[in-house]
């Protein structure tokens, strides 16, 4: 019983570090999320589903994997470089630190601008466009990544209203 109260302590913080993880380049969102959900299957009270766990796997791998592809897409069809998204990541991780939740929007846009303009290859008018594309892509990723693991710690709350009286 212990274990069980435990265990789903642990998945119910992985569900929400699966959200944070949404924003943080760091944490894997969804997949944080994943490990919630199966650890919550681990304990007494839950029937194992390996259907249910594996689409949700499934689901959590492509969103990391097209997380990469969406930014990646966004800075180039934009003309940026590689200095784009480098500087899309310091700025978002910058940016929180000293602003919070409005550096998530903020420290993306301005890394981008300021990673181009290392670039000698750009120029001012450029490296916006590259800052705006790069952006685009960081808060399509965002939206996707945060979407999926609040579908997944929607599942977690239901699952454990639903089996409430077994906990």
């Amino acid at each position: 019983m212990m274990l069980d109260i435990t265990l789903l302590i642990i998945a119910g913080v992985c569900c929400v570090l699966g959200l944070v993880g949404s924003f943080l380049p760091v944490l894997p969102g969804p997949l944080t999320s994943w490990v919630g959900l199966a650890i919550f299957y681990n304990t007494s009270f839950m029937q194992w589903d390996w259907v249910f766990l594996g689409i949700t796997l499934v689901i959590s791998t492509i969103v990391w994997l097209l997380d990469y592809v969406i930014s990646a897409v966004g800075t180039k069809r934009f003309g940026g470089t590689r200095y784009g998204i480098i500087g899309t990541t310091i700025g978002l991780i910058v940016g929180i630190l000293f602003l919070g939740p409005f550096g998530i929007l903020i420290g993306p846009f301005f890394g981008a601008f300021l990673g181009e303009m290392m670039n000698p290859k750009q120029n001012v008018q450029n490296a916006l466009k590259a800052a705006l594309g790069s952006l685009i892509g960081f808060l399509s990723g965002v939206f996707i990544k945060f979407s999926v693991s609040v579908i997944f710690l929607i599942i977690f709350v239901v699952k454990v209203f639903e089996n409430w009286n077994s906990i």
